[in-house]
């Protein structure tokens, strides 16, 4: 971005969010930006003379076109501060839109205008949406999610007028022409939108995607998968899955018809991760695939296993990371299951057979770290990851335990 069209921006941003753009302004302030704001070391000894030098420049021309004037040093060259004139804030805006392709906010109230137009009566959600986006327009409040609205608006009124049983991707379709847009780009504003106007009562730890099933919306075909010693009863017959050294896959759609699962088995595991749940096998460990967060089915059928067989000891594998904790957290929040962990402890930080693939984290690994800290279960090991900078994926872990046998 050359420092014209960055100069210009700014100024008519500070100008647009200040209160001069509302009129109700009573101390008279200049509508300013400082050098390092546009070039960090403007005043360093270390700042690139030819960057500061085109800074300069731009200014001065700017100048001269009567678009801002400027502050320098007593004693030098150095610019002190860059100051918009206001009175021409229609004409900047002019100048930007027909040089650099800019939307002055009066425009911005316009586009947001026609999408109320289009949208007020798509849907009840959308109808609710257009009077607040009402409103702040009348203030001349400009939505922060501006860029994105109009594809959310597309996605609510086509949820709260579906009908039929869609997967998430032929939603995507329908909506978009695209398959992966609406996972990628609009799922989360669209399903807070749902759930802010929902009557349902969200349970705790749920999905924020999980809503999408009251209108008829699924995420996939959901499968429930479990290996190893166990007997499931459905529709009255006993299934005996041991013979299956694989386990065994079988859809989530069945699950009303089981009536109860027994452990022949002294423990039952979750595991994380897919590779991890192939990998590992224990004649006396019954294994469930979680894949991630449970969804509803698979929170479902562990409280159904956990009905049938309360005395069998309950244990959580996975990644040794935030997200790796924030799940077994979550699993045991919403089954009400206390889940002991297995093989996610300091000690697999600390073993010399992992320590090539000790991965370092990341700002938000840190972040979720320092919440998990908080909690006496995880504090051990999290603070010692924090003080080490490291984490580590569980497929080593259940790779190198089968190798052990």
């Amino acid at each position: 971005m050359k420092y014209e069209e960055k100069i210009l921006k700014l100024l008519v941003d500070n100008y647009r969010k200040s209160k001069k753009d509302y009129g109700d302004n009573k101390i008279k302030r200049r509508t300013q930006v400082k050098p390092e704001k546009l070039y960090k070391k403007y005043n360093a000894n270390d700042g690139d003379f030819e960057e500061i030098s085109k800074l300069n420049k731009a200014v001065n021309e700017l100048t001269g076109k009567g678009l801002v004037y400027s502050d320098t040093e007593n004693f030098g060259t150095q610019i002190q501060s860059i100051y918009l004139v206001d009175e021409r804030i229609t004409d900047i805006e002019k100048y930007l839109s027909d040089n650099y392709e800019y939307i002055s906010k009066d425009m911005q109230i316009q586009n947001i205008q026609v999408m109320i137009d289009c949208y007020r009566n798509a849907s009840p959600i959308c109808e609710k949406e257009c009077i607040l986006l009402s409103e702040s327009i009348d203030n001349r409040i400009i939505p922060k999610n501006i860029e994105t609205l109009d594809n959310v608006f597309k996605a609510i009124s086509f949820i709260e007028n579906n009908r039929d049983n869609l997967y998430i991707r032929e939603v995507s379709m329908k909506i978009y022409g695209d398959s992966k847009f609406f996972e990628t780009t609009t799922l989360q504003q669209v399903c807070t939108l749902l759930r802010k106007y929902s009557d349902r009562t969200k349970k705790d730890n749920e999905l924020i995607d999980e809503v999408l099933m009251d209108y008829h919306i699924y995420k996939e075909p959901q499968k429930l998968c479990i290996k190893g010693n166990v007997v499931i009863n459905i529709s009255g017959i006993d299934v005996n899955i041991s013979g299956f050294s694989e386990g065994i896959e079988f859809m989530a759609s069945d699950f009303d018809n089981i009536h109860s699962v027994s452990i022949c088995a002294t423990r039952f595991m979750t595991i994380e991760n897919r590779t991890s749940y192939l990998r590992y096998k224990d004649d006396d460990i019954v294994t469930l695939y979680l894949g991630g967060y449970a969804n509803r089915f698979q929170r479902e059928f562990i409280k159904l296993i956990y009905d049938s067989n309360p005395e069998k000891e309950y244990l959580h594998f996975g990644d040794i990371d935030a997200g790796g904790f924030w799940i077994h957290h979550n699993l045991c929040e919403s089954t009400g299951i206390d889940f002991y962990l297995f093989c996610m402890s300091s000690e697999e930080l600390k073993n010399k057979e992992y320590e090539s693939c000790l991965h370092r984290l990341t700002e938000n690994d840190i972040t979720r770290l320092q919440e998990l800290k908080e909690i006496d279960l995880y504090a051990d090991t999290v603070n010692y990851m924090l003080d080490n900078n490291v984490k580590l994926e569980q497929e080593i872990i259940s790779l190198d335990l089968m190798n052990m046998k």
